[in-house]
């Protein structure tokens, strides 16, 4: 896959273990995405290709089974940090790794936290409502009245949390944290 042409072997060698290093760091940090680390480094190997790839190319590439690429393939694009390419004349899919790393960040911040905000908000609203009900049918009782007033306020400084939350994720979406916290710029070569 790779073109080694016009280089030196020392060369390709120096190239291929930069890379390598790359593919491993990358790999062991997929667990922040909740991706297993043969998947991280099936990303960085695809990382460094400069053309998309059939599943048979990947499971090549890794000496990995073409089930095992799908399977991580699949898992890379649920994330949106791969996505399948049309090539004239090619009847297998092919894949390639989202250019704009910023951007796979902001997906799958948006795809984990607002599962996580749904949850949370509902259990936390369900939560308030029982204890809501459970003060009104005895309001007498003020250690009961005490204890459910600490809570309830715990609870709504959660839900006012989690609806902040959702306003981050909001500008996400929107590119709008972008604004407010600027992609870094290509630096100009020195040379």
């Amino acid at each position: 896959m790779n073109n080694w042409v016009g280089m030196t072997e020392e060369q390709a060698g120096i190239v291929q273990k930069a890379r390598k290093r790359v593919i491993e760091s990358i790999g062991k940090n997929m667990d922040l995405y909740g991706v297993t680390l043969s998947t991280g480094h099936l990303y960085g190997m695809m990382f460094f290709q400069d053309k998309p790839m059939t599943l048979d190319e990947m499971g090549e590439e890794m000496g990995m089974s073409k089930t095992s690429m799908s399977t991580g393939v699949r898992t890379l694009t649920d994330l949106k940090m791969v996505h399948k390419v049309w090539e004239k004349g090619t009847r297998k899919d092919l894949y390639e790794v989202e250019p704009d790393w910023y951007q796979t960040f902001a997906d799958f911040f948006v795809i984990k936290w607002q599962k996580s905000i749904e949850m949370n908000v509902q259990a936390l609203r369900k939560s308030a409502a029982e204890l809501k009900r459970l003060t009104e049918s005895d309001p007498d009782n003020e250690a009961l009245q005490n204890i459910v007033a600490t809570d309830t306020s715990k609870l709504e400084e959660a839900i006012r949390y989690y609806l902040w939350l959702g306003r981050l994720i909001d500008t996400f979406e929107s590119g709008e944290i972008f604004k407010l916290v600027p992609k870094e710029e290509p630096q100009p070569d020195s040379h």
